[in-house]
């Protein structure tokens, strides 16, 4: 009963740090998140697309590494794999503030744009946990196209920050 109550434990709290991980990454660089945030509202099948071809040599270098019987390589598996998600986790927060901005768009600008980015987070938190459909059909999709959005975000430097918000004051 002792593990039970440790994996739920677990997942409670990895399911509290996501919104907070994505807001933070926001925090952290605003610019390359709205770039991403841009690319994936502009063209989420390209974002999609690139993400497939990206993520294709990642997965295949991780899975070599792993799978390889010395230490540093499995090491070096795993820091790819966590890079990987981690340019993934980028192009995630891109996508929860598109997400938090419809929201606040629906309920007539009530939130913050803080506010708006957790609800975002948590919508797509709730979207990905929702049983087979979610977990089959959303997270992989999301994660790719929002691992083509960062690194279409970390490669370009046009549409930083200022540029949305100076897009913003002139609509």
């Amino acid at each position: 009963m002792a593990d039970v109550y440790a994996i739920f434990g677990t997942l409670i709290a990895l399911g509290i740090a996501y919104p907070g991980m994505l807001v933070a990454w926001r925090l952290l660089f605003p610019d390359v998140v709205m770039r991403a945030q841009q690319r994936i509202t502009g063209s989420p099948w390209g974002s999609l697309g690139i993400g497939v071809v990206a993520a294709t040599p990642v997965i295949g270098l991780s899975i070599i590494f792993l799978s390889a019987p010395g230490g540093l390589a499995k090491f070096l598996g795993l820091l790819i794999v966590v890079a990987g998600l981690g340019v993934a986790s980028l192009g995630g927060s891109g996508l929860a503030a598109r997400m938090g901005g419809q929201l606040n768009e629906i309920s007539g600008g009530r939130f913050s744009i803080p506010g708006a980015h957790v609800r975002g987070a948590v919508a797509l938190e709730l979207a990905a946990i929702f049983p087979l459909i979610g977990w089959l059909i959303v997270l992989p999709l999301t994660t790719l196209a929002c691992f083509g959005a960062a690194l279409r975000a970390l490669i370009s430097r046009r549409g930083t920050a200022n540029d949305v918000s100076a897009q913003a004051v002139e609509a």
